[in-house]
């Protein structure tokens, strides 16, 4: 953090190129097992899954795609409240807590995010981007709110963006 004449400077976090090349690396190979599903078709299992994995492993190809050729930031935090790539901007009023969450995958395998508690979702959902409110009924029957910052491409732990958060806006609660 920088000071500058009694205002502390934006943190900003760009996505780490590094993780964002594996993961779409993880997701090409995906959409390739899944179209070699739907070629072979031998089971009516491999089928579905081939159907499945195609549509959402592409769809994750294409957003990181544009996620590297982006120079915008992932995630910037100010006096104000804070700004994600994909969630968009909110301000510090809004939120009612911060929580890391972590979502098990696999019995092996978690993905941790920060979920942003919102005084009022609802207010949220009617701005919020599209892709944000066509998920916003699934993260709700996983017991998430709809703003959900994930961390995999931060070049920083959930842990540091919290403290940084808590470093612009002191009185944000972190809920456990």
């Amino acid at each position: 953090m920088i000071e500058d004449g009694g205002r502390t400077a934006p943190t900003v976090y760009h996505s780490s190129r590094r993780k964002a090349w594996l993961l779409l690396a993880m997701a090409v190979a995906f959409v390739a097992a899944g179209v070699a599903f739907l070629v072979a078709h031998s089971t009516v299992e491999m089928t579905v899954a081939g159907a499945v994995a195609v549509p959402f492993f592409g769809t994750g190809v294409v957003l990181l795609m544009c996620r590297l050729g982006s120079g915008r930031p992932e995630l910037v935090i100010d006096a104000g409240g804070l700004e994600h790539f994909r969630l968009g901007r909110f301000e510090w009023a809004e939120i009612a807590a911060v929580r890391l969450r972590v979502q098990q995958v696999r019995r092996t395998t978690s993905q941790r995010f920060l979920e942003l508690v919102l005084h009022d979702p609802d207010t949220y959902l009617a701005r919020a981007p599209r892709l944000v409110r066509a998920t916003a009924g699934m993260s709700l029957r996983l017991g998430f709110g709809p703003a959900n910052i994930p961390v995999n491409t931060l070049p920083v732990t959930p842990e540091a963006v919290l403290a940084a958060m808590k470093q612009h806006h002191p009185e944000l609660v972190v809920a456990p």
